[in-house]
């Protein structure tokens, strides 16, 4: 039943469609978005019932409007150059030159952002030497004692 309605659903979309580029003339709008989000991965991807996918593939305004959006907005992927994905390869690509140091930098923001909150509600406090509370006294080491 389920196959039955998306198949009715492309071919109502096909007839909508007719010899037109896009949904509502020649340029696109956000119908022709929300189609295409939805037949691009029916169209690309691998499934392991092809079915419904065979269907789309003989009605062929649709998959030329997928063409035409992918050509329109993603020029790189009909063949052209396409943007490096960090690991697409399965390996260790660098989309950013910058990457590793763009992470420690944000790290270390993040560790003092940390440091300045507990150090201004008071959970961490800092004094200098030799100045300790009344009835404390600094921690100092005993001269059996070594450093590590």
């Amino acid at each position: 039943q389920l196959y039955r309605d998306a198949r009715e659903c492309l071919t109502l979309l096909s007839q909508r469609l007719g010899s037109q580029k896009f949904f509502f003339g020649d340029s696109p709008a956000s119908l022709d978005a929300l189609v295409f989000s939805r037949l691009a991965p029916l169209l690309k991807a691998k499934l392991p019932n092809g079915k419904l996918q065979q269907h789309l593939r003989s009605l062929q305004n649709l998959c030329n409007h997928c063409a035409a959006i992918l050509s329109l907005y993603f020029p790189w992927d009909g063949g052209g150059t396409a943007p490096r994905v960090a690991g697409a390869d399965g390996g260790e690509g660098e989309e950013d030159p910058h990457k590793r140091r763009n992470q420690v930098l944000s790290v270390l923001a993040a560790l003092a952002a940390m440091l300045g909150y507990a150090v201004l509600s008071g959970i961490v406090s800092v004094q200098r030497a030799g100045t300790a509370p009344a009835g404390r006294q600094p921690l100092a080491m005993d001269e059996g004692e070594e450093e590590e």
